[in-house]
């Protein structure tokens, strides 16, 4: 149920050889990301449960599900671009029934982050979830 565009990422994954540079894939895919208006980041936009400062503004049009993100951290800039790519466009009704853990399992993610960053990734998935809930 993944979007094109995070099966153009997983793709990319399975051509890349080991985890160093798909680490470094997604650093780029954050360096590539248009960064977030400083003045949306504010407590409200904030994901709790990260290590890293975030940042998740959702941008609901046509019932398509949108977001617009930041982190001070680079890794997690690009799992926030990751994430971008699994939930951008979808139907807000269809986010929540998403399984990102399994998609992102696809990348090998949940075997190469650290703890404090597969908790951080998870209060991410879990944010979105709840901002297109609120959105339905």
């Amino acid at each position: 149920m993944a979007t094109q565009a995070f099966e153009d990422i997983a793709e990319t994954f399975d051509f890349l050889d080991d985890w160093e540079e798909r680490y470094r894939h997604v650093i780029e895919l954050g360096k590539a990301m248009p960064p977030m208006d400083p003045a949306l980041q504010v407590p409200a936009t904030k994901v709790e449960g990260c290590a890293s400062q975030v940042w998740i503004m959702p941008m609901i049009e046509g019932g398509r599900f949108d977001f617009q993100g930041d982190s001070d951290a680079m890794i997690v800039r690009g799992l926030i671009a990751v994430l971008h790519a699994l939930y951008s466009g979808v139907p807000v009704a269809e986010v929540g029934r998403i399984d990102a853990q399994a998609e992102l399992a696809r990348l090998g993610l949940d075997e190469h982050l650290s703890s404090q960053r597969s908790n951080g990734l998870r209060a991410m998935v879990q944010r979105i979830r709840q901002l297109s809930a609120d959105a339905a």
